[in-house]
């Protein structure tokens, strides 16, 4: 799948990026929701720069994650993009941690994957943070994949999480 990943034209990467944000910021659940949890996209997976713009712009809560641990991830509020440093992966995280929420607090949650399939089985990057993140509250949580990336055999076990909402292009 990282193969497959990492063969995905550039103009493709874009186009469906630019779709998949403009179906979640026209989603009821975009716009019902007060807090927002949403990650800092790396190369190759569906973006999401435009909806923490639109969601700091329309005075939500953001949330975005913050490694902790080699285990434990959190969800900390950021009010602007000034506060956020590499961290853990090369990923910006915010320095400050003072305000954080459980997955349970959150009104939605995007999620990235690697790959996915239909049923909610998705493929992340195999550090298991978002299946431990959403143990306890996986039921707002929506997973952006490229439409190229989804697939019918995604392995899953007891410990793997599945996620409600897909969203691709």
């Amino acid at each position: 799948m990282r193969l497959k990943q990492a063969a995905l034209p550039a103009d493709y990467l874009r186009a469906a990026s630019a779709r998949i944000q403009d179906l979640v910021l026209a989603s009821a659940a975009y716009r019902g929701a007060r807090s927002i949890f949403l990650y800092l996209s790396l190369p190759g997976e569906p973006a999401t720069d435009r909806i923490l713009a639109q969601a700091l712009a329309d005075g939500k809560e953001v949330y975005v994650p913050k490694c902790v641990s080699r285990t434990e991830m959190l969800a900390v509020r950021i009010r602007d993009l000034s506060g956020l440093k590499p961290g853990a992966f090369g990923i910006p995280e915010p320095e400050d941690i003072t305000e954080t929420r459980t997955a349970e607090e959150l009104d939605l949650i995007l999620v990235p994957c690697l790959a996915a399939s239909k049923d909610g089985r998705r493929l992340g990057h195999g550090a298991g943070y978002y299946d431990r993140f959403l143990s306890n509250g996986a039921e707002h949580a929506v997973c952006l994949c490229f439409s190229r990336m989804l697939c019918d055999e995604i392995p899953a076990d007891e410990r793997d999480v599945r996620i409600p909402v897909l969203i691709s292009e």
